[in-house]
């Protein structure tokens, strides 16, 4: 994966994208279908040509990237930041388990294999999603806390949205190592990042 500002700018609005879907059904259990669609698509993409590729072009990334250029400007959002940063330091511990990242290949894989039955944005496709999530990402310490709506919290159908939105969070978190970031980057690099971020915006307009 190529280490440049583009795809870097990318994983992270891929990161604010999921999380804030995550906070939106915890609230208000109720969330954007494209944007949805476009973070489960990415679980499914393995082998990618490139960061843009991963979410279907950078034009679905709309609202991870006016959140990445907020939260670049000034990061008022601590909520969002706190998940973002929960999410990253998932993903470190992820990529020290082996076992758990051929785990979640697998079940990906299997998850492929039913597409043609249950498309992404099925119940049987989200509750799979789900199950990855919490056989493998949510037995590693500390474990990502939501708050919300008790009422939304509580239903099994926005519990399991929230967790295969969570597994894509993580999925844009791979993509930002990949492409060479570290909160190192997130403190040298973040005036090239919000740039790249305007000059993506830019071209969608």
């Amino acid at each position: 994966m190529p280490q440049t500002d583009h795809d870097r700018a990318v994983a992270l609005a891929g990161v604010l994208q999921a999380v804030d879907l995550v906070r939106n059904i915890a609230r208000r259990g109720q969330t954007n279908a494209l944007d949805t669609e476009t973070c489960l698509n990415s679980l499914l993409q393995i082998d990618a040509a490139n960061s843009a590729a991963i979410y279907g072009g950078v034009a679905r990334l709309r609202t991870g990237l006016r959140l990445l250029e907020q939260q670049l400007e000034q990061p008022r959002d601590m909520e969002l930041t706190r998940y973002a940063v929960a999410l990253l330091g998932l993903e470190r511990k992820l990529a020290q388990r082996p076992e758990l990242l051929t785990m979640l290949r697998d079940g990906i894989e299997d998850v492929l294999r039913n597409l043609p039955h249950f498309p992404v944005d099925h119940g049987n496709t989200i509750a799979r999603f789900a199950n990855l999530y919490l056989n493998s990402l949510s037995t590693l310490t500390p474990r990502i806390m939501v708050s919300g709506d008790p009422t939304h919290l509580n239903n099994p159908d926005n519990a399991n949205r929230i967790r295969a939105l969570l597994l894509a969070g993580v999925r844009a978190a791979i993509l930002w190592r990949q492409s060479g970031g570290s909160r190192l980057t997130l403190l040298l690099r973040r005036n090239p990042l919000l740039r790249e971020t305007r000059r993506l915006l830019a071209s969608l307009d």
